[in-house]
């Protein structure tokens, strides 16, 4: 699945979800896409920002007991309240 930003002739954005660039091309040529906020069929591609994906998260540090995230209190958890 592939999402795309789209615009109306009217300037309302709106995205919708494809299985293709090809199903895009498609759907637009044959005006069977409406803008929801209009109803305008004659829709275009706009600026769309590239899904990067950078693999598995980073999981977040661990808490201490003194509620910082361990090692940013340099050995001193115990200390820190």
């Amino acid at each position: 699945m592939i999402v795309f930003n789209l615009k109306c002739t009217e300037g309302h954005a709106f995205e919708e979800w494809f299985a293709s660039s090809a199903d895009y091309e498609e759907k637009a040529a044959a005006h069977s896409l409406a803008c929801p906020e209009c109803g305008d069929t004659h829709v275009e591609k706009g600026l769309s920002a590239p899904r990067i994906n950078g693999g598995a998260a980073t999981p977040a540090p661990a808490v201490g007991p003194c509620g910082m995230p361990c090692g940013s209190t340099g050995g001193l958890c115990g200390m820190a309240r």
